[in-house]
């Protein structure tokens, strides 16, 4: 009796189970991202997001103060300080002098400096170097430390991706070039798909069932194996170095799952409905307009999802039609790549552009989720 309507089944369980763990799998990298984004590089080094909120041990390299700053305490000059902010509470257990020995000392031991006097650095932080003759250099001394350090949040690397003259002009521009390329890449493939798949769905035609298996072969079709035969097509009519190029490329990668999506959403309408509208003298046209679209929005905003996703995140078709060396059509893919390969020791900066680079993403996901489900499940029942 437990498979009745009504009732539920002894794998109920499971059920939950799998989608509490599909939900996780899926929210813990972004979550990852989001948490590193406010992370410093050296605390992104050194532990996982998931420790953010814990002391982490870090193996720093500081420098004290410039010998400009040196004073006279009797035979000794002497420059001190503190290699960490006021009121931050951190542990040090080793430090060093050179890099070939950032560990040699203890907190509080005396080290010997390669070019005379001695440092001292304590458990807190504050150093001290002394000589029995002054410093020289412009720079100040490099001390390699061993501390555990507090957790630490900072709005610094929103900063400087937002608000940064280097990073917000190029970040930006990249964002509206993004915007230039998935918003007509979403709304043309789903307006013809809609005409299309409405004839597949509702129309007698010779043909119909060898176009719809077609369709269905075209969505096994890879990616990578039309791309070049399309960019030739391109440049030969004159598209290929451009935005043209980059939404019919999309529109035609698309167009398949599109018609596919909405066919069967189509095909479970009641067909009363369309039977009445035909005997009311209402043209196929009015029929697809007034009845058929406005019923199939779940279906619709489905492959909106889908689509806009997939266009805002794509890196290899913008790669291959927006070829552009002065980086006025460089979307917000390349961009977060170009960024990787002139600051690649920056983790901060990286995570910080990429959950930027999902934000829009997101919003669309969360704000059109409900339709997802019914989308996805378009024909399965009638």
């Amino acid at each position: 009796m437990d498979g009745i309507a009504g009732r539920k089944t002894r794998l109920s369980w499971a059920v939950h189970l799998s989608v509490l763990a599909l939900v996780l799998l899926w929210l813990f990298p972004t979550v990852g991202l989001f948490v590193s984004s406010f992370r410093t590089t050296d605390q992104i080094a050194t532990s996982g997001w998931w420790k953010a909120a814990f002391p982490s041990v870090q193996n720093l390299t500081l420098r004290a103060r410039p010998p400009s700053e040196q004073v006279r305490q009797g035979d000794l000059w002497v420059i001190e300080g503190d290699l960490f902010e006021k009121g931050k509470t951190v542990s040090v257990s080793r430090f060093g002098v050179s890099s070939r020995a950032p560990t040699a000392f203890g907190a509080g031991e005396t080290a010997p400096l390669r070019k005379g006097g001695e440092a001292t650095v304590d458990a807190s932080g504050h150093y001290r170097l002394t000589n029995t003759e002054p410093f020289t250099g412009k720079r100040g001394q490099r001390l390699f430390v061993t501390a555990k350090v507090p957790p630490e949040f900072t709005l610094e690397n929103y900063r400087n991706v937002l608000f940064d003259p280097k990073n917000r002009e190029g970040m930006s521009r990249a964002f509206f070039n993004t915007l230039t390329v998935t918003i007509p890449a979403t709304i043309i493939p789903i307006l013809i798909a809609a005409f299309a798949a409405y004839a597949l769905a509702w129309m007698e035609f010779p043909g119909r069932a060898l176009l719809i298996a077609a369709i269905v072969g075209l969505l096994v079709v890879p990616l990578q194996l039309a791309l070049i035969p399309l960019l030739k097509f391109h440049n030969n009519i004159g598209i290929g170095k451009g935005y043209v190029g980059v939404w019919l490329a999309h529109t035609g990668f698309g167009l398949p799952l599109a018609i596919y999506l909405l066919r069967n959403y189509m095909v479970g309408l009641p067909r009363d409905i369309i039977e009445n509208a035909r005997v009311d003298g209402a043209s196929e046209f009015q029929i697809f307009t007034r009845i058929i679209l406005p019923l199939s929005f779940p279906a619709l905003a489905s492959f909106a999802i889908f689509q806009f996703l997939w266009t805002w995140n794509d890196l290899l078709v913008a790669l291959v039609f927006l070829i552009d060396s002065s980086g006025d059509t460089t979307v917000m893919t390349k961009q977060i790549v170009e960024l990787l390969g002139t600051r690649g020791g920056n983790w901060e900066i990286l995570a910080t552009s990429a959950f930027v680079s999902i934000a829009v993403p997101l919003f669309v996901f969360f704000a059109m989720q409900r339709y997802l489900v019914r989308g996805l499940l378009a024909g399965s029942v009638k």
